[in-house]
């Protein structure tokens, strides 16, 4: 199976490049930039919300497409965290309708659904005002803010993103007929459970409740938990698949 993972807001897929040294015969990362940011520099950006998920869902089609000509079978899910989840949950509502199949689930953690999101001041922050809040949010690496050229750098891509969240009301309506599983960390001070859970709104399929010790970041944070997660789903997945197998085969007999 292919799990395709969205970062948070101002981040790339780099994130995720340490959760690739606990990949398994059975489950692959993928990290999904958008464009103009990390494997897709090169890509003008996005600032419209829809346009920005027509565009992933395109990249996540035709990687899942290429994998497919050597395990035509093969299964995916998606991970977002925070501002990621909107798009993990987005992008594979559209790569359903495109490829004709629902992922195992869509995994969300640490964000609040469209319809609790807050009117956000944030992108009207000043560049210093904004690197406070980078600071006290505590999801970037120490090193990186001490170098100030990279902390400036930084200042950009986090104002887009929040300027996008200020859509994410739009997509209230939003309804799956596939599984979500919902993490959130005990710790958390932005998103706290009781809304976490919320998400199962937008989904006619049961959801999976998950919490995890630590802060907001402890699902990006702390690989292990979530990809642990992530093979309990598959293996739940695998079950169910087996159990209506043999029910058919019993019934045709």
């Amino acid at each position: 199976m292919r799990l395709y993972c969205f970062p948070h807001a101002g981040a790339t897929s780099s994130v995720y490049r340490p959760w690739k040294a606990l990949e398994t015969p059975r489950l692959q990362i993928c990290g999904v930039d958008q464009p103009g940011r990390g494997t897709r520099i090169r890509e003008p950006n996005i600032d419209d919300f829809r346009a920005l998920v027509e565009s992933m869902t395109e990249h996540v089609v035709a990687d899942l497409l290429q994998a497919r000509e050597q395990v035509p079978h093969l299964g995916y899910a998606t991970f977002g965290h925070s501002f990621g989840s909107m798009l993990s949950l987005s992008v594979a509502a559209a790569v359903a309708r495109a490829v004709g199949q629902s992922p195992l689930r869509a995994i969300l953690s640490a964000a609040l659904p469209p319809r609790l999101q807050p009117f956000d001041e944030t992108a009207s922050l000043t560049d210093a005002e904004l690197l406070d809040k980078i600071v006290a949010d505590g999801g970037t690496p120490p090193e990186l803010l001490a170098d100030k050229a990279m902390a400036r750098y930084l200042v950009r891509p986090l104002r887009e993103d929040y300027a996008i969240r200020r859509q994410f009301p739009q997509e209230s309506s939003l309804r799956v007929d596939f599984p979500l599983t919902l993490v959130a960390a005990r710790e958390d001070e932005h998103v706290p459970s009781e809304r976490m859970w919320k998400w199962s709104e937008h989904s006619s399929a049961p959801c999976r409740r998950v919490e995890i010790p630590g802060g907001h970041f402890a699902p990006v944070q702390e690989p292990g938990e979530i990809l642990a997660i992530v093979s309990e789903d598959i293996s739940r997945s695998d079950r169910a698949t087996a159990v209506g197998t043999s029910e058919t085969l019993a019934a045709r007999r």
